[in-house]
């Protein structure tokens, strides 16, 4: 082995693990450490790869010899071993930037405070019709990087967190689409609203005059950076209230797509994703479409034919009449707005979870018009009740996803809706917003 060859990967699960491949294929002596346990599928994995790793501990002799460090998305910067780390000056990336080091493929990126998951897998879908050789990547199915190592892709659509931004810095996406920012993960960025916003601009990074940039001109924070900062790709915004060209807007109740002196138009009532948060993600979509010359039947036919995303506004079931709604991937104040936003009957609301610096004033007015009662979900209600008790007189403090699908059983009627949107994490009571998710489908399917 050639000296500075040692890549040191911290975290075990999907990112971590794609990445220890990829980089066993390209040669490197790789050492794997997670501090909590490992699930078996992931030892079995490494084992196949003949790659060496620990669990429930960080070695610090076997990790701080490393030439650069991949961490995992979920490891924060305070965390002792980056510390020590840092103090050391080993150079410590995401697997999205190690990965992105070892493919031609042309990578479609998508990062926003909400909405991601849906406009990547919608473009994906888009992409898939049009016949391209496509992978799904980032924070949503494989890794990244056990995809450049195991497949050969020509195009990758990629949904970026924050989390994973951070830690990219010669990466560059071809199209890089920012669909929103509103506060969101404060507890990881000292609680400045700007350290989260040039987390999420850095997906605009090392964009050249090739490269193009689509983003919303109707959000506020989006557009005040863009006033301090320069960003040389081409530009494209969608808007619901501008007339974008180029760009996306809707206008007599279609959505038309300028690009390259061309219209592409298509009517609201055709899209298969309703609520303004999802005509939004729909424009964003269909320009990305443009730019890869897909054709317009095809992109006419993705945006209407979408099924849409686990956990994401979705219909569970109707029982004696009433609608159950599984909104778990809403971890933010914003995403709840949007499903509350859509909600056409009165709708008992579940809400709860871990805390992330959550503001609930801007929900007030919709809480008023939309809510008939709130089922608090959480290890610590306390600060939800806190923020609605004037508002709805009848909150429930519940602990367990049983308990809280039975309240809302006994508050709603026919007619009405009741929605899991938990404008928090989810890892006070459980693994993640997936785990969160599939636990209420079980208990409503069981009522």
């Amino acid at each position: 082995m050639k000296e500075n060859n040692r890549i040191v990967i911290l975290g075990a699960a999907e990112s971590g693990v794609g990445a220890a491949v990829l980089a066993k294929k390209q040669g490197f002596d790789v050492f794997v450490s997670d501090f909590g346990a490992i699930k078996p599928k992931y030892k079995e994995l490494l084992a196949s790869y003949d790659i060496p790793f620990e669990e429930s501990q960080h070695t610090e002799s076997l990790i701080l010899n490393a030439s650069e460090v991949i961490k995992s998305p979920g490891i924060p910067d305070k965390a002792p071993m980056i510390k020590k780390l840092k103090e050391k000056d080993i150079h410590i990336i995401s697997e999205i930037e190690f990965a992105g080091r070892y493919t031609s493929a042309k990578k479609i990126c998508i990062t926003g405070s909400n909405g991601k998951t849906t406009t990547t897998s919608l473009i994906h879908h888009m992409l898939k019709k049009a016949g391209l050789n496509v992978g799904l990547a980032g924070n949503i199915g494989h890794s990244f990087a056990m995809q450049v190592a195991t497949e050969n892709y020509d195009y990758y659509v990629i949904e970026l967190s924050s989390f994973q931004l951070d830690n990219m810095y010669d990466f560059r996406a071809d199209i890089a689409i920012l669909l929103n920012i509103t506060p969101d993960h404060l507890d990881r960025y000292d609680y400045q609203l700007q350290n989260y916003v040039n987390s999420k601009f850095r997906i605009t990074q090392n964009l050249t005059e090739e490269n193009y940039f689509i983003f919303c001109s109707d959000d506020e924070i989006t557009i005040r950076e863009l006033e301090q900062i320069v960003v040389t790709a081409q530009k494209l915004p969608f808007s619901l209230n501008k007339k974008n060209k180029p760009g996306a807007y809707v206008e007599n109740n279609n959505i038309t797509i300028n690009y390259r002196d061309t219209d592409f138009a298509i009517s609201l009532d055709e899209l298969s994703l309703l609520g303004k948060h999802n005509t939004y993600n729909s424009m964003a979509a269909g320009i990305a479409g443009r730019v890869l010359d897909i054709r317009k039947e095809i992109i006419r036919e993705s945006l209407s034919d979408f099924q849409g995303v686990e956990h994401r506004l979705e219909f569970v079931l109707k029982i004696h009449g009433v609608d159950y709604i599984n909104d778990s991937k809403a971890t933010n104040v914003n995403s709840v707005w949007y499903a509350l936003e859509s909600m056409a009957n009165p709708t008992v609301w579940i809400v709860g979870g871990t805390d992330k610096g959550n503001d609930y004033s801007e929900l007030f007015d919709l809480v008023k018009q939309k809510v008939k009662a709130i089922v608090c979900l959480g290890a610590d209600n306390t600060k939800i009740i806190k923020a609605f008790k004037d508002i709805i007189p009848t909150i429930i403090d519940t602990h367990s996803m049983d308990e809280a699908v039975k309240a809302s059983y006994q508050l709603a009627k026919n007619g009405d809706t009741v929605l899991l949107s938990p404008a928090c994490a989810s890892f006070d009571l459980f693994e993640n917003y997936e785990d969160r998710g599939r636990k209420f489908k079980d208990s409503v399917r069981e009522l």
